[in-house]
């Protein structure tokens, strides 16, 4: 049986939303992030680093969300399902899509944001870091937006890698969802890219799991 520890923030959901794209049955552990529940001894048994999402499948650990839902993925899918296949060129622009995620759209430009506003307390308050970070966002967003718009100007279905839904385009519309939070502006491409996966049964039944506990995101 696998588990998915953590809920409630954005990032968990990327790997629920995972779990219910590939119709995977699985136990969760819905704790919060800064709650104390990540800094037990038990938990940290599981990730020393104190951070959600966990995956635990049998006697397998794994943490990270992008590497959790290629794990997934490669595992439990179909083939080609939510990854393309691992030493194809395809897979290849699948990974640069995900670290540019990763990088450019969620750790330098909106989790600053987040440090620097939702968690000055901790990490102060610096107005120019948040200036710059939104600014930063736009920019990088921007290339996803090209994209997009030329994916949907040649007939196709409007996803990041080729012509089927995939974990790339999970962790885009998560930092898209998030962006839509903090009130940062992005083109109308994006917003229809957005609703449209937000349209998807899994999205919908992975986020009211992953949100049916209030708590720190």
């Amino acid at each position: 049986m696998i588990t998915i520890w953590g809920g409630a923030t954005t990032r968990t959901l990327r790997v629920h939303w995972a779990c219910h794209e590939l119709g995977l049955t699985y136990r969760s552990e819905l704790i919060g992030s800064r709650t104390g529940a990540t800094q037990t001894d038990s938990f940290r048994a599981l990730n020393a680093k104190e951070k959600i999402p966990v995956l635990v499948d049998g006697d397998f650990v794994l943490t990270e969300s992008a590497a959790i839902i290629a794990y997934l993925a490669d595992c439990y899918g179909a083939p080609e399902q939510l990854a393309p296949l691992a030493g194809t060129r395809e897979r290849a622009v699948y990974d640069q899509w995900v670290s540019f995620v990763l990088m450019e759209l969620d750790a330098h430009t909106l989790y600053v944001i987040r440090k620097h506003r939702d968690l000055a307390a901790l990490y102060g308050e610096a107005p120019a870091a948040i200036d710059t970070a939104i600014a930063g966002f736009q920019k990088q967003v921007r290339v996803a937006e090209i994209h997009l718009e030329n994916e949907y100007a040649s007939g196709r279905k409007g996803y990041v890698v080729g012509d089927r839904f995939s974990g790339a385009d999970i962790l885009l519309t998560g930092v898209l969802a998030w962006a839509e939070i903090y009130a940062v502006p992005f083109g109308p491409t994006l917003l229809r890219y957005l609703n449209q996966n937000r349209a998807r049964p899994a999205f919908r039944s992975a986020s009211k799991h992953n949100f049916s506990i209030k708590t720190g995101g």
